[in-house]
């Protein structure tokens, strides 16, 4: 049973079919002398002629740097939408990689910590933000033989969500869709228990939710279900990150597993929880503010849902006795 809507974040039409269902195919099918012009130029329009996008951008960050005036911050907007294009490119490049290509175009850093964490057998809650190239982690984990479970908003627009659908399919990773179905909570944990990565967003709340966190001064709303979700089911949880370093090159880096305090204070080890993987975002999109991708006020949050604070309210899907996830063992 469909319980809403999917949420739709933006009001301009970059993640329509017509943008998104064009650029896959000439992402993956058109020359590079060919693609690589157009995609850039894209990116051009978008940062000189889109003002609701160019200055949503300008306003991130300018929290980032805070110094720099208006026509610096503007260039930025402009290598954001330039390095955006670009991952979403070479991401598509990568779906027809063997896996050998895979392993030599990825640099793994600091594997031991994903490796530790499914060792635990209680499968891994892999966490990140909208930054970098986070979709082509699902081409990295399918050449390491890790089985992957994506929990995702579904699309405004139905053909981009199929689309979405059938790229990580093609990648071994299923996907399941949030606020779409009474029994979420129970697929999410039956998916940890089988000892897949469960992967999700945390920088965006939806509905209540929210969990309060401080970026660069500001404060802003991530997701608690994943924080939730560790304190629940023992899962750890480990933040991952995943950048383009050049053409047909990535670097991604799990850091050391979050194990959450289960004998303290729920929403206490939610907040603490989810502020430790905004501080570890913070750093990056310090090392790499083209990387953010965040196309809408960020620190100006757009009316989805309440807007009162709270950890796990009625509209969580994993916040209560009753979604079905259960107390600590």
């Amino acid at each position: 049973m469909s319980l809403a809507a999917p949420v739709r974040w933006v009001t301009h039409r970059l993640n329509g079919s017509f943008i998104v269902g064009g650029s896959y195919l000439g992402s993956r099918y058109a020359p590079l002398p060919l693609s690589w012009p157009v995609a850039h130029a894209g990116a051009w329009f978008v940062s000189h002629t889109m003002a609701s996008v160019r200055d949503a951008l300008v306003d991130n960050l300018r929290a980032v740097f805070p110094q720099e005036s208006d026509d610096q911050l503007r260039r930025r907007a402009y290598r954001t939408c330039h390095t955006y294009t670009d991952d979403w490119m070479d991401f598509m490049r990568s779906l027809s990689w063997s896996r050998e290509k895979v392993l030599e175009r990825f640099v793994y850093e600091e594997a031991h910590h994903l490796k530790d964490a499914l060792a635990l057998g209680r499968g891994a809650i892999l966490v990140t933000g909208h930054f970098g190239n986070w979709e082509a982690g699902a081409v990295l984990m399918k050449a390491l033989g890790v089985p992957l479970t994506v929990v995702a908003m579904p699309e405004a627009d139905p053909a981009v969500n199929w689309l979405r659908h059938r790229v990580r399919t093609s990648l071994d990773a299923d996907t399941i869709e949030v606020r779409q179905s009474l029994d979420t909570p129970l697929q999410i944990r039956r998916r940890l228990s089988e000892g897949r990565a469960v992967a999700m967003l945390m920088d965006r709340h939806v509905a209540r939710d929210r969990v309060p966190v401080t970026m660069f001064g500001r404060e802003a709303h991530f997701m608690g279900a994943p924080a939730m979700l560790a304190y629940l089911t023992g899962a750890p949880l480990v933040p991952i990150f995943l950048v383009r370093e050049g053409r047909g090159r990535f670097r991604a880096r799990p850091h050391e597993p979050i194990l959450v305090d289960r004998t303290g204070q729920r929403d206490l080890q939610v907040r603490a929880t989810a502020q430790r993987v905004a501080t570890l975002l913070e750093r990056e999109i310090e090392k790499r503010p083209d990387c953010w991708y965040q196309f809408y006020r960020y620190w100006e949050a757009p009316g989805v849902g309440s807007r009162e604070s709270g950890v796990g309210g009625p509209e969580s899907e994993v916040g209560t006795r009753e979604s079905g996830i259960g107390d600590p063992a």
